[in-house]
Order: structure tokens, then C-alpha cells, then sequence
């Protein structure tokens, strides 16, 4: 079975931040010890999805919807999501819209820079680049938000998007992992699932970049501009390293968080699992995606496949649901 699951054309790109493990603080004491990993149905990744996905996320418990996209991304897209899902959705479900760009973020010139830098030859590079602008551009506007509403005692399930659903959202979903303490490798191979969730979609995507933008040279560019390498985000988590101090310290000091938020998120989203009766006990993270860049840490067969469980809706439509291999993959 395929780490990400199949998926409606409404929800592209969707799957759960939960089931992610955890380092343990200290080594195990023993083969039998519990191990940590992150809370399943409560934080949803996906590209921007349409009001007809309402019955799906209301399906999924999903309260509240972060909305990563500028009023320009929205106006251009014919998204009036907006608008609709007011008069469309049950008053459980509510929509924030929390950009983390401007309208003076798209003058022709900010725009260029960032397709350019997402189109670069040097990928690691190009990316990181623009990551360093949504991460000055994000933090208290966009992120702040999504951290304070997970950060709430009991928060209700909610789901980020952007776009596409891997820059500003897998920035966002890397922060909370991080914040967690999920190991960098474990989130750059979460963030490269973004390679299989887009897959259907990114034909679609390359046309279009190369018919509106005029920054994007090429198929070549505009492939880079829409992957996901795993190696981008460990680059990325670098920096935040080097620059910010470190994930907590951007949280605090550029989110504006407080300690007792931080230690909220954590307290909200990490929870203790018995081991199952199958793991070998070395607390080892998740299978990685095998031939979409960065080393392969399990590689359960040649598909790249893995006994990942799925989540699904009422209508049976499924979610990726990431889990742990076991000691026979």
C-alpha cells in the first residue's frame, strides 16, 4: 500500500500529522518500553481544497480551516471559499484566513524572486531561499494562529493548506513536528510525501506555471518549483538552526509564543503507545519514500510500499495516515 492514499480530487494532497514517532528522550530501558509519536486526527496538511470537500472534513471531525493563501492566490484561482463556506457549511466548521503573504508581497518584482528561487538549478539552494521568506514573512500573521489554536487546551482537529500544500504548509507542519521533537529526518521524509500527494495534479500545475508565469523558464523549472525533496527541509531546519536558534526560539521569539504555549502543543499533541507485539524495539522512525530524493531509512519492498494504515471518512474516501513499520517490513 502506498504511504499516501488515494484521494479526492477535493482533498489533493491530504494526510495527517499524527502517528509521526518520536525520539525518546533518553534511550529505551528495554525492548518492552512504550514509545512516543504525535496525536492522530487532530492537525490535516493538504493543497487548497474546494467547499465541495466540506462533507469530508466535517467527516473528519475538522472544526477549523487555516487558510496559508494570499487574496491574490484566492482572486486568481476562482476560489470563492471564502465567501461560500459561511453559507455552505455547518457553523461547526470556520475558516481563518491568516496569509502569509500580502498584497505587497506580489508586486512583479517579489513575485519573480520567488519563482525564480523555487525554479533554480541549485534546488537546495533556490528553496531554501524562499523558505527564509516565509518564514520572516509567516510567523506572527500566518503561523502564530495555527500554533495558539493548537496550542488551546483540548483544540479541535484542524487543517492548514496553502496552494499546492508543501512550502508554507509543510513549513508550518515541520515547526509543530519539530516543536514536538521529531527527529529532522523523520520531518523532511513527512514533508516529501507531498511528491506522491501532487502527483495527479502536477501535469495540470506545470502548464500553468509555464503559460502565467513568466519567470519560470522551462518544464525543468517549473518541475523543481513543484517538488519536494526531503533534502530541502533538512537544509531548511539548518538554517532555522543557524539564524533563529533553533525551532522553540523562532516559536517564542518571532511568534510570539509563550513557554506555556509551547509546552501546551507538546502536552496536545504527544502521546505515549505501547510497543506492538511485532516492533524490534530500536526506536526507529517511519519508512522513508524510496527514489524521490534523500536516503531510503526503511525501505519496506521495491514499490516503496508500506503496511501504513488509512484513515477514512464516512464515505470510505481515504486518508493518509502515517505509521510505523515493523520489524518485518
Amino acid at each position: 500500500m502506498s504511504h499516501v492514499a488515494p484521494h479526492r480530487p477535493v482533498l489533493p494532497n491530504l494526510r495527517d500529522l499524527g502517528n509521526v514517532p518520536i525520539p525518546p528522550p533518553h534511550p529505551a530501558s528495554s525492548p518492552s518500553s512504550s514509545r512516543l509519536q504525535t496525536r492522530a486526527g487532530l492537525l490535516y496538511r493538504a493543497a487548497a481544497p474546494s467547499t465541495s470537500a466540506v462533507p469530508s472534513l466535517l467527516a473528519l471531525s475538522i472544526a477549523h480551516v487555516f487558510d496559508l493563501r494570499s487574496e491574490v492566490e484566492i482572486d486568481r484561482q476562482g476560489g470563492h471559499f471564502l465567501a461560500e463556506i459561511y453559507t455552505s457549511a455547518p457553523p461547526a466548521l470556520l475558516r481563518h484566513h491568516v496569509p502569509v503573504f500580502l498584497l505587497i508581497d506580489y508586486t512583479p518584482q517579489a513575485v519573480a524572486i520567488r519563482y525564480l528561487d523555487y525554479g533554480a538549478a541549485d534546488t537546495i539552494a533556490g528553496f531554501v531561499s524562499a523558505y527564509r521568506g516565509i518564514l520572516r514573512a509567516g510567523a506572527e500573521r500566518a503561523f502564530a494562529p495555527i500554533l495558539r489554536h493548537l496550542a488551546q487546551e483540548n483544540p479541535s482537529p484542524c487543517l492548514v493548506y496553502c496552494t499546492a500544500g508543501k512550502d508554507r504548509t509543510g513549513l508550518l507542519a515541520a515547526i509543530v513536528l519539530a516543536l514536538c521533537g521529531v527527529d529532522d529526518e523523520t520531518i523532511a521524509w513527512e514533508y516529501g510525501l507531498s511528491e506522491e500527494g501532487l502527483a495527479t495534479l502536477k501535469p495540470a500545475m506545470i502548464m500553468e506555471l509555464l503559460a502565467t508565469q513568466s519567470a519560470v523558464a522551462d518544464e525543468s523549472g517549473a518541475i523543481r518549483m513543484l517538488s519536494s525533496r526531503p533534502e530541502c527541509m533538512l537544509a531548511t531546519l539548518q538554517v532555522i538552526r543557524e539564524e533563529y536558534g533553533g525551532v522553540e526560539e523562532y516559536v517564542r521569539t518571532h511568534c510570539k509564543l509563550s513557554q506555556d504555549d509551547i509546552e501546551q502543543i507538546r502536552t496536545n499533541f504527544i502521546v505515549e503507545v505501547p510497543p506492538s507485539p511485532t516492533e524490534d524495539g530500536d526506536g526507529a522512525g517511519v519508512p522513508y519514500l524510496n527514489g524521490n530524493g534523500g536516503d531510503s531509512k526503511h525501505e519496506v519492498n521495491g514499490n516503496g510500499d508500506s503496511d501504513n494504515d488509512d484513515q477514512s471518512d464516512s464515505d470510505g474516501n481515504s486518508v493518509a495516515v502515517t505509521s510505523r513499520p515493523s520489524s518485518e517490513s
